[in-house]
C-alpha cells in the first residue's frame, strides 16, 4: 500500500543510460584468458605435454614476478576506474577517457595484466601450451573487445581519443 501523499512532488526518476552508449563487446574478456588456460591444461595433460625447459625454482620465481606484475597492472587500472567513478566493464558507458596512472603507458593495462597472469600460470605449471596461447589470446581479444572499444571511444570522444591513441601504445 502506497502511503505517500499524492500532493507531494514526485522525485525525478533516475537518469536513463543510453543502452547504445558502450562498446559492442559481447564476451567478457577475462573468460578468453580462462579458456586459454583450461585448453592449455587439457592439451598438456591429455594430448601432448609441452614442457618448459626451466628447473622448478627459477620457474617459480619467474612465475611469481610475472604474476606480481600482472596483478599490479590490473589493480592499478581498477584503481583508476574507481577514482573516476567508472565501471570497468567494456560494454558500459565511458564518461571520460582515463589517461593517467598506468594508462599513460598502455591503453589496455587490464588485458596486459591478465596476459602476464596467464604467462605466470604457464611458467609456474611448466606448461608451454598456456604460454603459447598468450599471443593468440591477444589476437582474439583484439577481435572480441579492443577493436569495439576503440571504435566506440573514437565515436564518443573524437579527436581527444585519437590523440590519446597516437601517444599511448595499445599493449606495451
Amino acid at each position: 500500500m502506497d502511503t505517500r501523499d499524492p500532493r507531494d512532488p514526485q522525485p525525478d526518476p533516475p537518469p536513463q543510460q543510453d543502452p547504445q552508449d558502450g562498446a559492442a563487446v559481447r564476451f567478457p574478456p577475462p573468460f578468453v584468458y580462462l579458456i586459454a588456460v583450461c585448453v592449455g591444461g587439457v592439451l598438456h595433460a591429455f594430448v601432448a605435454p609441452l614442457p618448459i625447459g626451466l628447473s622448478r625454482m627459477p620457474r617459480i620465481a619467474l612465475a611469481l614476478v610475472s604474476a606480481g606484475a600482472g596483478f599490479a597492472l590490473v589493480s592499478s587500472a581498477m584503481g583508476r576506474f574507481r577514482l573516476t567513478g567508472q565501471d570497468p566493464k567494456p560494454w558500459k558507458s565511458t564518461p571520460e577517457i582515463i589517461s593517467s596512472g598506468v594508462y599513460r603507458y598502455t591503453r589496455n593495462p587490464m588485458y596486459v595484466g591478465m596476459a602476464l597472469v596467464q604467462t605466470s600460470i604457464g611458467i609456474g605449471w611448466g606448461n608451454g601450451w598456456i604460454l603459447a596461447f598468450v599471443p593468440i589470446v591477444l589476437v582474439i581479444l583484439y577481435g572480441v573487445a579492443v577493436r569495439h572499444e576503440e571504435a566506440y571511444l573514437e565515436r564518443k570522444f573524437g579527436d581527444l581519443y585519437t590523440r590519446y591513441k597516437a601517444s599511448v601504445r595499445r599493449w606495451f
